[in-house]
């Protein structure tokens, strides 16, 4: 989720959802950790800590706070896979050529998605913000559901693990993680461009070899 926002709401809603992990434990930490990954404004840099704060006190396990925050990651992202499959796909199908998409960019994305898709979702999942969305392009791509869940499952827990061990190392100051959110949005930024330039590198590398063997077979 893009933190500059989430930490515009009141703090209120953050208040409550820190409140129902305190009352409904591990329930409380999978559903909120479902909304996060559904898109859902939750920040897990929020969560996670305050759940590793409360294993610094003895009153949750380490690893029932990751196993249980990694089944909401999942069940929040498979729901935006298939909102990419059943809303993203038709949406432009009828619209995206208001916005300069068409059929073929659906095209290549199932290209990358088929020879990729398993890396793209492992990696992602371990990168702030683009975490949450990676499941909407992988729905649009149709990747297969089976290892979409398996590399989303996985590929939550490195994450997890950090933010919950953040939480349990600062003890009472878990929230100062949150001076250092611009930070891992500038890193997760970076990483985006940076991504996004060698997919279209790539891409181009493609379609130039494809040309020259072409030629060379008329030649």
């Amino acid at each position: 989720m893009v933190l500059g926002f989430l930490y515009s709401l009141p703090a209120y809603l953050i208040s409550i959802g820190l409140q129902m992990i305190s009352t409904s434990g591990y329930v409380g930490v999978l559903f909120l950790m479902t909304l996060e990954s559904a898109l859902l404004p939750v920040p897990s840099e929020v969560v996670l800590p305050f759940a590793g704060y409360l294993v610094s006190l003895g009153q949750f396990n380490f690893w029932l706070v990751v196993l249980f925050s990694t089944i909401g990651n999942l069940i929040g992202s498979i729901i935006i896979y298939y909102l990419g499959i059943y809303v993203g796909r038709a949406a432009i199908l009828k619209y995206g050529k208001y916005i300069l998409l068409s059929k073929n960019h659906l095209k290549l994305a199932e290209e990358w998605f088929k020879k990729h898709g398993e890396k793209t979702v492992f990696i992602c999942r371990m990168l702030p913000i683009i975490r949450t969305v990676i499941g909407f392009p992988a729905g649009l791509a149709k990747m297969d559901f089976k290892k979409f869940s398996i590399y989303t499952f996985f590929g939550s827990i490195p994450w997890n693990i950090f933010l919950v061990y953040v939480g349990v190392w600062l003890g009472n100051n878990w929230s100062s993680l949150e001076n250092y959110s611009k930070w891992i949005n500038l890193l997760a930024a970076v990483a985006v461009v940076l991504f996004v330039v060698w997919f279209i590198l790539s891409k181009r590398r493609e379609r130039n070899e494809a040309c020259k063997g072409r030629i060379q077979k008329t030649n």
